[in-house]
């Protein structure tokens, strides 16, 4: 089946998509203070990868709220929510939202989240939505790439996926 970003059809590049058993390939990407963190910066961790459009619409903003408020808790685990979004707005977005456990990073300069995973939406310079699940040697458990980029993942599954670990 096609991706399409409100129903207009999209094309992915970049690599091909990840699929469990895989094991996540490294990237580089900057927070929000413009400093460069890689995957594996988070080795060891149970890696809960959130990728949005944009934190500034609401589908991205309550997939990014809700995976806060449901596993940013979760012992020996970080949640790495990923956007093309521009450093400043991930921080002026993570200040007004008041989020504690989410880390914000942007792949807008390089786009090497975007073409290692192959999630760039060609047609509009914007991430696909999807949720990956990399376990503490960064074998990807679990995955979710939505048809449809202004829906909703299926949150009760990926948590579900990310308690097992």
């Amino acid at each position: 089946m096609g991706k399409s970003f409100g129903g207009a059809p999209v094309t992915l590049g970049g690599n091909p998509l990840l699929k469990v058993g895989d094991k996540a390939p490294n990237f580089t990407v900057v927070t929000n203070d413009f400093s460069k963190v890689s995957l594996s910066d988070y080795d060891g961790k149970v890696k809960i990868i959130s990728v949005v459009p944009s934190l500034d619409t609401g589908i991205c903003s309550t997939q990014t709220r809700t995976f806060n408020q449901r596993l940013g808790e979760k012992e020996n685990a970080v949640v790495l929510t990923i956007s093309l979004d521009l450093p400043f707005a991930q921080a002026r977005w993570c200040g007004a939202s008041g989020l504690d456990h989410v880390i914000t990073l942007s792949d807008h300069k390089d786009l090497d989240f975007a073409n290692k995973y192959g999630l760039l939406m060609n047609e509009f310079r914007l991430l696909a939505r999807a949720v990956i699940i990399l376990n503490e040697n960064n074998e990807v458990v679990y995955t979710e790439y939505l048809d449809e980029m202004a829906g909703h993942p299926n949150y009760d599954a990926a948590v579900e996926a990310a308690n097992k670990l």
